[in-house]
């Protein structure tokens, strides 16, 4: 595999690497005129995959193989693989979204522009990010789009899992699954080694405490409040002490990760509203500016309630990052209770692991990882965070 490949960013996915190559090749053999070429090739597809599978990463890549120039193997080299990978191809479409829902009228127009032939001489592409997040008008109108398909569309979902509370069962049954795998950390070290010149043991650490999630490995190897943010929330469990210690860490940890969302939303935000402005006449002296910017309201009122929901994502994002920390202490404290012949997850944290398996019963340490899970679970269908981790430190404390 060449550095240049398409798929070569997609660590530890073997088998969907080869499923999607020789589907991808079948489609360019479609395009020379082959009536049944065989590779499986269909018109709608889901990826599924655990955090830092790199879901949209294996659906842009295969979008790009799919406009590859050289019979469809995904060379990185040609036009069509350049752009579809870095955004500008005019046939290859992303549907992402930084709040909380992909709407219906969104997905409407998705479905329109679907339906038209593509400009150039292969495939119209559609991909999906989180498409988890449809709402059920948005799914019946890509529903609709799957069961019609126009020849020459391909759609590529991207979401968690086949589960109904993730994608509509009807949605699911028309198109062919390709499952990632969470990279395992020895591949994911060497990655960060061959691809990004990290130093052997910084990599392996950033690895397993990334837990298969490639962009957080390299937060976390490049930005100190990366791990600063980690450090503070691997010492939660020693900080619950008692009932009001609970609370009190719901509460720094709900606002850390508040703060944290607004950061890392700031500038867009301000950017956005800016270029808003702007587009209606803000600074304008003339009778006519002054009247547009009077009825700009309307416009104004939506961006922010936009950038509010892209503020509440980014916030529950932070927190998903918080808990996932959390479950691979409580899950290495179980390790070394059981002298399991694993690889700890936070191999720094050797010494209070092995503090914890000594103090806590296995049932102990069991149902302190099952109220993190729980907590997750319980933000995903909009309990309040704060409320959610109020219970969750709860159960911590108690065991």
């Amino acid at each position: 595999m060449s550095p240049q490949d398409v798929f070569s960013d997609l660590v530890g996915q073997d088998e969907p690497v080869r499923i999607l190559r020789r589907a991808a090749a079948a489609a360019a053999r479609v395009m020379a005129g082959d009536p049944d070429p065989g590779g499986g090739m269909t018109h709608a597809w889901i990826f599924t995959g655990p955090p830092g599978a790199r879901r949209t990463v294996a659906a842009r890549a295969f979008a790009a193989a799919l406009q590859c120039e050289r019979d469809g193997t995904g060379c990185g080299e040609c036009h069509g693989c350049h752009t579809a990978l870095v955004g500008t191809h005019a046939d290859v479409h992303v549907v992402a979204t930084e709040g909380l829902s992909i709407g219906v009228k969104e997905t409407r127009m998705l479905v329109l522009r679907a339906a038209s032939a593509p400009s150039g001489s292969r495939w119209q592409v559609v991909i999906v990010e989180d498409a988890d997040r449809l709402g059920e008008r948005a799914s019946n109108a890509l529903l609709k789009a799957i069961e019609e398909p126009s020849p020459r569309t391909v759609f590529l979902l991207c979401t968690p899992s086949v589960h109904p509370d993730d994608i509509m069962v009807t949605i699911r049954s028309r198109c062919r699954l390709v499952s990632l795998i969470q990279p395992s950390a020895a591949a994911l070290g060497e990655f960060l080694v061959r691809r990004h010149g990290m130093a052997p043991e910084q990599a392996s650490w950033a690895a397993a405490a990334a837990q298969g999630d490639v962009e957080r490995a390299q937060r976390l190897t490049a930005d100190p409040e990366s791990r600063s943010r980690r450090d503070e929330v691997l010492g939660v469990p020693r900080r619950l002490t008692n009932i009001g210690a609970c609370f009190e860490a719901a509460t720094k940890l709900e606002a850390a990760t508040k703060q944290e969302a607004a950061a890392a939303v700031a500038e867009l935000d301000q950017a956005e509203r800016a270029a808003l402005e702007r587009a209606l006449g803000a600074g304008g002296t003339g009778k006519g500016a002054t009247s547009a910017m009077r009825g700009a309201a309307g416009q104004l009122k939506e961006l922010e309630r936009s950038q509010k929901a892209r503020a509440t994502r980014a916030q529950r994002d932070a927190i998903d990052r918080a808990l996932q920390d959390l479950v691979g202490f409580y899950r290495d404290v179980l390790v070394t209770t059981m002298r399991a012949p694993v690889a700890m997850v936070h191999g720094d944290l050797a010494a209070v692991t092995s503090a914890a398996a000594e103090k806590w019963a296995p049932e102990s340490t069991l149902r302190r990882l099952e109220a993190v899970l729980a907590c997750r679970d319980s933000i995903d269908r909009n309990v309040k965070p704060q409320v959610a981790l109020e219970a969750m430190m709860v159960t911590l404390w108690r065991g």
